[in-house]
């Protein structure tokens, strides 16, 4: 093992292929919410304009909404190369067809990175995924069967992401810079939705093939360029990587809790199942995601009925807090390292300190915006925004918690949780429609309620039964057997030995004539940022 002025002096930090994984996975998740959200827009462009109330007056295609707050114009735009005449359900329906895919694969992929490597069923998803947005275009002017068929092989291949990578940094991440490996890697969540959402409207209005064309044919040929580079700079794991620097690899191999090169061939379910630290990271995976699926379906649809907002406005707005997200979460994955490393705080008090200000914080002011109305709208894109920077915290808190107390098991893990997190996905936009009948303001207020009800039981339970330290049933065992020959002097006191096995210091009483053999976890029940050592004796 290296010592801490070896560290310093050999290992590299920002261009180490630890950090190249991290800038490609950027990238990745930029492609995947690429690809995922490019038809939200896209479908815009994609139908004809059907006659819809609006609740107010139409002039020369504008819209003029009457109350006491009188709302800007706004444009309504017909866009002249729409090809299909598909109706709302229609539209719905394709659009919801997506996460019938996406919880499908959510379990199997992380199992099968975990056996097999997150590298490889990263890739062959972003892959298929690439194809599905390639042939998208011609599809859609055969059949709209073929389109619910892409939708749901694409929800299906873009599921693996998450739990693949998720694998792959519980080989790759050292203990005390897991918050910035990982939330680093998932800030190109939010910058692929905010890229893809301002810069699909521009091809709707000047693209090629018909604008809407064009979304596709980028967003699905720059995702194939991405899995090229993808396969090239990465591994999965650290002795399989072919450029990287001795000093690195015995850096994050001696650092990891269990030996990365020892596939996982079996998975400890009804562990799992019983695991309080397990059920803890599934609450909060299930509250957050009903926060922000709520407002990622629901936000500009509530700027444009309370707060009127025209649509050129409502779609930049949009984005605004988006951007505060991806900030608060870079921001929160680097203190919370920082934390950890200087020992102000252990793993599971940091997880519950991000987790649960997270929860407390968007709650709190998601209720605040409730009350808001349009007179005072620029107040309530100020508390939006507020609401959904506090989000962010979370890359700090639950998103990285699984590869804390399992992470050689941190593929399928997350594969669960984040199956069961699918459902507010299909279930939060109903129930936002079902509340805002009317699309009143008191409505609305109802809306954010139920979300602040998510997040207060989200805190409490994870607040209480959330864990960073490494789980007994994730822990690797290792027999170790010491035999000691006849020929062998001994005093009649005791000899101290110290027997090395594979980086764990085991203190062994030894006797002649003895042979002591037994089975021992590999790492001990501390925190991971704490000293891994512990002195048994047999």
């Amino acid at each position: 093992m290296l010592s801490g002025g070896e560290i310093d002096d050999e290992v590299p930090c920002c261009l180490s292929q630890r950090w190249k994984t991290a800038y490609v996975g950027f990238f990745g998740f930029i492609c995947v919410y690429a690809v995922r959200v490019n038809l939200s827009v896209a479908i815009v462009c994609m139908v004809k304009s059907q006659n819809l109330t609006t609740g107010g007056t139409e002039e020369n295609g504008t819209i003029i909404y009457q109350g006491p707050c009188r709302a800007e114009a706004e444009s309504s735009s017909v866009y002249e190369h729409a090809e299909f005449d598909w109706s709302k359900t229609t539209q719905s329906t394709i659009l919801a067809s997506f996460f019938y895919g996406y919880i499908v694969t959510q379990i199997p992929a992380g199992w099968l990175a975990d056996r097999f490597g997150g590298r490889r069923v990263f890739g062959i998803g972003m892959l298929i995924a690439s194809i599905c947005t390639l042939v998208f275009p011609v599809c859609a002017r055969i059949s709209v069967n073929l389109v619910y068929a892409l939708r749901v092989l694409l929800g299906l291949s873009t599921a693996v992401s998450f739990p693949a990578v998720q694998s792959l940094w519980g080989r790759w991440a050292p203990p005390l810079e897991r918050s910035k490996l990982v939330s680093f890697t998932y800030l190109g969540t939010m910058f692929g939705m905010v890229g893809t959402f301002s810069t699909s409207g521009l091809l709707c209005q000047y693209g090629f093939d018909n604008g809407w064309g064009s979304i596709f044919y980028i967003t699905g040929g720059l995702t194939l360029l991405w899995v090229c580079a993808w396969f090239y700079i990465t591994a999965d794991t650290p002795d399989q990587h072919p450029r990287i620097t001795e000093a690195e690899r015995k850096y994050i191999t001696s650092s990891i809790e269990y030996n990365t090169n020892i596939r996982t061939l079996k998975t400890p379910w009804k562990s799992i199942a019983m695991s309080s630290a397990v059920w803890a990271c599934l609450t909060a995976h299930v509250c957050n995601n009903w926060t922000n699926y709520t407002l990622l379906t629901s936000l500009p649809t509530f700027m444009k009925e309370v707060l009127k907002f025209n649509i050129k406005n409502n779609g930049a707005l949009s984005a605004v807090p988006y951007i505060c997200q991806a900030v608060s979460g870079f921001l929160a994955g680097q203190t919370a390292d920082i934390l950890r490393s200087k020992r102000v705080l252990n793993t599971t008090h940091t997880r519950k300190l991000y987790q649960v200000s997270s929860f407390l914080g968007a709650g709190a002011l998601l209720v605040a915006v409730g009350y808001s109305t349009c007179e005072k709208r620029d107040v309530a894109v100020v508390l939006l925004s507020l609401a959904v920077m506090f989000t962010g915290l979370c890359r700090a808190g639950y998103v990285v918690n699984h590869i804390d107390f399992a992470p050689r098991y941190a593929g399928v893990l997350y594969g669960i949780t984040n199956t069961v997190a699918t459902v507010p996905g299909m279930v939060a936009p109903i129930v936002a429609g079902a509340l805002t009948p009317n699309k009143s303001q008191m409505e609305w207020r109802y809306v954010f309620f139920v979300c602040a009800g998510f997040d207060l039981f989200g805190a409490i339970v994870f607040g209480l039964f959330a864990s960073g330290t490494i789980q007994d049933w994730a822990r690797d065992e290792v027999e170790i057997e010491v035999k000691i020959p006849k020929e062998v002097e001994v005093n009649s006191d005791k000899k101290m030995e110290m027997v090395q096995a594979e980086n764990e210091k085991t203190l062994v009483s030894v006797e002649p004539e003895v042979t002591y053999s037994t089975v021992v976890k590999r790492h001990v029940d501390l925190d991971p940022s704490d000293e891994i050592v512990k002195m048994v004796q047999f």
